[in-house]
Order: C-alpha cells, then structure tokens, then sequence
C-alpha cells in the first residue's frame, strides 16, 4: 500500500506544469555594453536576488539597435523565470514612437515584472558657466543672437526629449546637438563646444564631485537624495520638464502570473537589502521597486507621454 502510494506521488509530481518547474538559473538579459550604468545596476542586484530566488542569476550583456537585439533575445525564451529583460525607459516607452518597424511590441510580448529604480535628468553646464541654477540658464539664452547649443545622447533619447521641454516650457532657445552616446557629449560640453547637457545622475556625479561640471536643475518633482542642495526646475519656476530614465524588468509574454509574483517578491526584498540600497544610492540611482501593475501603468504613461512629444516635434531615429 505504502509503495503504492509512493508510485501515485511520483507519477503526480511528472505531471504537474511545467510553470512550476524551477530553473536552475535566471539570465538577465541586459540591452547595453558591460561597464554602463544599467548594467552596474544589473550586477549590483545579482548576487542578492540570486539568493532570494534561490538560484544563480547571470548577467548578459546584449547591446545594439536601441535595445531591440536584448528584448528579440528575451521574448524568444521560455516563459519560466528562466530569462529577464532589464531595459531602461528608452526601449521599453520611447521606440514604438522613435521607429516604424520594430522587431517587438511591449503589450504583446512581455510581461512587466518589477520597477528597479529611478534615474531623473539632471541639467548640467561647465564649471565656468556664469549661471548659478537653471533659471539663470534659461534667461541667458534668451539674451544671445544665436540660440544656444545643447548636447544630447542622441536623437530621440531622454537627454533629448529633456531638452525639447525645456524649451516649450521656459521658451529658451536652444540648438539640440546629438552625439553618440553621453560620453562625447560630456567631453564635449567640458571642452565648451556645448553649453548644456541633461544626463543621469550616476553619468554625472563624478564630474560633479571633481568639479569638472555644475549642477543647475533636476528635472524631476523632487530633490535628489544625492543631490539634496540642487533644486528642482519647479523650485525654479520651470514646469513640464518631467523625464525619468527608469530601469525595470520584463519577463517573456506567457510568463504564469504566479512565476511574476515570485519574481516580483524577489525583486523588492532585494531592493529592500540596506546593503545593495546603500550600493544603489551611492551610484546616484534611487531605488524603487513596484508590483506588476504598477510597472504596466508607468510603462503605458510613459508611452504615451513620450509618444505625444514625439509626433509634435517630428523625432525620427537616426
């Protein structure tokens, strides 16, 4: 009897879904280089959610095509936990509206999983700029013959579409000049071939604390706790810059809403560890975690957001 029931145990074990099955490891797809800042954040989660999840958990860096080579890369995987995509805003929010033709479609081939953190913009200028805030900024372009030049990180990114509000907003005048990437257009703005930048705070910070470049605005709705003395452009009385180049993670459309939740839990405990917290915070990232929903409604606002802009200024990728 006892045998028997062993037998009907096993065989009820073999039939159970596949969904419920654990992976030996999660691969987190990555859409940029090694060395980046998403993919800093990618390893500073790593060794911890590995051990919330139980398992280990691997980085793999995909970059290319605006981040269309890593999502192509997850929405193609199993749908069992087995494989993430961490992506910033641009290829999760601002493609479907920057291309014609994209290889894959937010709604129908991914589920959102978790927010990771915040990265709000941050304007910019050389040491040596006469302004001392964003609003002294402003006038200053108003006051030359020629508008000013602004650098970005390329055509239709968040640097970008930053700038493009800023100049509704205020009615400064500005020349948007995009580079590859922010690097150059970092170099470039301390060598005065531009006068402004909007980036990341952790691209920043070290430039901020060298003294190389000073910070004039955050365009965000708050202050940023590693920048607790650099006012907002609100504080400034320069509304509508709202930019916020959040990272998150998806998972493959199909993904059992019980494998998400589990995922999801595993995310925010690890956000939560005051270690990894303090690592993230150090950087200039604000880590955030979200449920599910919550990261399908900013991900839909965004869109939408971005989308509107775009179609108004008639942004096409380079």
């Amino acid at each position: 009897m006892i045998k028997h029931h062993l037998l009907a145990a096993a065989f009820a074990a073999l039939l159970l879904p596949a969904a419920h099955a654990q992976p030996k490891t999660t691969r987190i797809v990555v859409s940029f280089t090694s060395g980046g800042p998403v993919d800093a954040v990618a390893r500073t989660l790593s060794e911890q959610l590995g051990k919330e999840l139980g398992r280990m958990v691997i980085i793999d860096n995909k970059p290319g095509a605006n981040g269309a080579i890593g999502a192509v890369d997850v929405m193609k995987s199993a749908p069992d936990g087995s494989t993430l995509w961490f992506t910033s805003v641009g290829a999760a929010a601002i493609n479907s509206s920057l291309y014609e033709k994209l290889p894959y479609d937010m709604q129908r081939d991914f589920v959102p999983v978790s927010l990771v953190v915040n990265n709000v913009e941050l304007l910019v200028a050389q040491q040596g700029n006469p302004a001392k805030d964003a609003a002294e900024f402003v006038a200053a372009t108003k006051k030359r013959a020629e508008p000013t030049p602004m650098g970005s990180s390329g055509t239709g990114s968040i640097p970008h579409l930053a700038i493009e509000q800023l100049a509704d907003s205020s009615g400064a005048r500005l020349l948007h000049v995009p580079y590859k990437g922010a690097a150059p257009a970092i170099t470039d703005l301390m060598g005065g071939q531009v006068s402004g930048f909007f980036g990341d705070v952790p691209g920043l910070l070290g430039h901020l604390q060298g003294g190389r470049l000073k910070a004039l605005g955050v365009a965000s709705g708050k202050r940023h706790p590693s920048l607790p003395d650099v006012k907002t452009l609100e504080e400034q009385g320069i509304k509508g810059v709202d930019t916020n180049n959040w990272y998150a993670l998806f998972a493959p459309a199909k993904t059992p809403p019980d494998i998400v939740e589990a995922l999801n839990k595993a995310v925010r405990n690890t956000l939560a560890n005051p270690v990894v917290r303090e690592k993230l915070l150090k950087t200039g990232t604000e880590p955030v975690g979200s449920t599910a929903q919550e990261l399908a409604t900013i991900q839909k606002r965004d869109t939408e957001k971005w989308a509107k802009l775009i179609r108004a200024k008639n942004i096409r990728a380079e």
